[in-house]
């Protein structure tokens, strides 16, 4: 079997390829630069190593807030420049501020400005040609479904949403009763005809979506171990749904769950578990002491646009079903559950005037500070639910439970990926996302997400 024409990038690689050439090109370009202009302010020499370090720390860090690794927007260019403006600005910012670890400010103020367009002129012009050249479908990976009962429309739907340098070609049905997808350039392919349309159609990933053993008919397994003989991919589809997605596909899982779902180490290693309570005493703090320094402005702005008391708390449910009471900040008219507990909406009437930007800027969190010194919550984890819509949507969605085998916590890996729950689609949406977290929870994993909620805050997505 040859192979196929086509090369593609996985989404890893296209992340490592974006960040390794932001470094190369800025440095490089500062490099050239100082030996080309009078450049004084930077220079990369063997006696100053660590300024180069920290700048290329501050721009991955900076890059990452504001989304410069997002694939979707990555492979837009006007949005992607409009965020290496401002990451390239903070970036700036902060490192000359500074102190000992960067060069002393330049008497000549206008050195500044050269380091600023050395940064962004580099990038722009780098992130120009990733678009024109790289995030191109040429480069698309292209797969083939294989299996005896799926929904091929949402499958694409769902796969190419999350990974837009993805092509679902076409599908194999086993069983003949899959639905008749309605995206016409999708294409139903025979079992014998595998071998064929992979060269053919460039395909460069089997998946294999199959919920009965029965329907793996004996061709079908003849063809897939000739493949795998050939060094050709094949994967599990909730293997690659996990992998493009970072969720877990509970809707696709049945009952053997711990084949797909093996918790994380972290959960029980009592080093995370140490390090990870001290950073939430840590970062608690200082959220109380930022808190207090909004506070004056808050009690205007509840006074004005709020009208009625300025905290509320409410019961939700936490680690291992413990109930407790949340504390927030009132984003509501009073009494807006009257007539009982009720999903909040888009745009909904109940929320006021003052408590719409409380919402956007998650201002209204900053009590729950309060809640993880206490130790109910942690920095992040899963959002804590309420026991009303705990019990009906335990009953409704499988696994939603597993949830509560960690501390919830004030920002996550749903609230970062997924909009505001409010409805059961969206809370199972959010529920593969944090079980995706339990399951390869880690420090990089919780550095990641703090630095997306800055991104949450600085571009007010709060709902």
């Amino acid at each position: 079997m040859s192979k196929t024409s086509t090369y593609h990038f996985e989404i890893s690689e296209r992340i490592v390829l974006l960040r390794i050439f932001d470094i190369v090109f800025s440095l490089g370009t500062l490099f050239l630069v100082g030996q080309i202009f009078d450049f004084g302010y930077f220079s990369i020499r063997v006696d100053s190593w660590i300024w180069s370090i920290v700048l290329a720390i501050y721009l991955i860090i900076f890059a990452e807030i504001f989304e410069l690794y997002n694939l979707q927007k990555a492979s837009k260019f006007y949005k992607t420049f409009q965020n290496i403006t401002l990451a390239t600005s903070i970036t700036v910012l902060f490192y000359i501020l500074t102190p000992f670890y960067t060069p002393p400010l330049p008497e000549n103020r206008l050195q500044i400005i050269y380091f600023f367009l050395s940064l962004l002129t580099p990038l722009a012009l780098w992130r120009y040609a990733y678009v024109k050249f790289v995030a191109i479908q040429r480069f698309n990976k292209r797969i083939l479904i294989v299996g005896d009962s799926f929904d091929v429309d949402d499958i694409k739907e769902q796969l190419e949403k999350a990974d837009p340098n993805l092509t679902l070609v076409g599908y194999v049905d086993t069983n003949k009763k899959t639905a008749k997808p309605k995206d016409h350039h999708l294409i139903e392919f025979n079992v014998l005809d595998i071998r064929r349309s992979i060269n053919e159609f460039d395909i460069n990933e089997v998946v294999v979506t199959s919920t009965h053993d029965e329907n793996i008919t004996a061709e079908l397994y003849s063809e897939l171990i000739y493949l795998l003989e050939n060094g050709f991919p094949i994967k599990e589809y909730t293997q690659v749904y996990e992998e493009i997605t970072h969720r877990i596909p509970v809707q696709h899982v049945a009952k053997d769950f711990y084949r797909y779902f093996p918790f994380s180490r972290s959960n029980q290693n009592k080093l995370y578990l140490f390090f990870q309570r001290l950073f939430d005493i840590l970062f608690a703090g200082i959220g109380v002491l930022v808190g207090s320094l909004f506070l004056p402005f808050i009690l205007v702005g509840n006074l004005v646009g709020n009208r009625g008391p300025l905290f509320y708390s409410q019961m939700r449910v936490g680690k291992n079903g413990k109930v407790f009471y949340i504390l927030k900040l009132r984003s509501m008219v009073t009494n807006a559950e009257s007539g009982g507990a009720q999903w909040a909406q888009k745009n909904d009437a109940r929320i006021t005037v003052f408590g719409k930007l409380l919402r956007k800027s998650r201002l209204d969190e900053l009590p729950q500070f309060l809640n993880i010194l206490k130790g109910d919550m942690s920095l992040i984890g899963p959002r804590p639910e309420r026991p009303v819509f705990v019990r009906e949507l335990s009953r409704k969605i499988p696994f939603y439970e597993t949830r509560h085998v960690i501390n919830p916590g004030l920002t996550g890996w749903a609230q970062v990926n997924a909009k505001y729950a409010s409805s059961e689609e969206d809370t199972l949406e959010k529920l593969q996302y944090d079980l995706y977290y339990i399951k390869h929870r880690s420090f990089f994993l919780d550095i990641r997400i703090i630095l997306r909620t800055l991104s949450t805050v600085i571009f007010f997505r709060g709902q």
